[in-house]
């Protein structure tokens, strides 16, 4: 019984962990829609930090994180670019 509180209380943690890693990841994929490079930049700060913690915390897997934060790095990188 302690065991299911246990895991019942953990499972709303990740729930919401994962929840605002979701909300940052889409922030920065908005701002990348929008063209808006500076809020981009600082929105993947935010998600950066989120997926940081989340990973850290177990609640995504380490590779997994950096495959992410890599990737939305790539993209913002990308926008931010001067384009020729």
């Amino acid at each position: 019984m302690k065991r299911n509180r246990q895991a019942q209380k953990q499972r709303a943690r990740n729930v919401q962990v994962r929840s605002g890693v979701k909300s940052a990841v889409k922030k920065v994929r908005e701002a990348l829609e929008k063209g808006d490079a500076p809020s981009a930049r600082t929105a993947l700060h935010a998600a950066e930090r989120a997926i940081g913690k989340a990973s850290s915390k177990g609640v995504v897997h380490r590779n997994a994180a950096s495959r992410k934060i890599a990737r939305l790095a790539h993209a913002v990188a990308k926008a931010a670019a001067p384009s020729t």
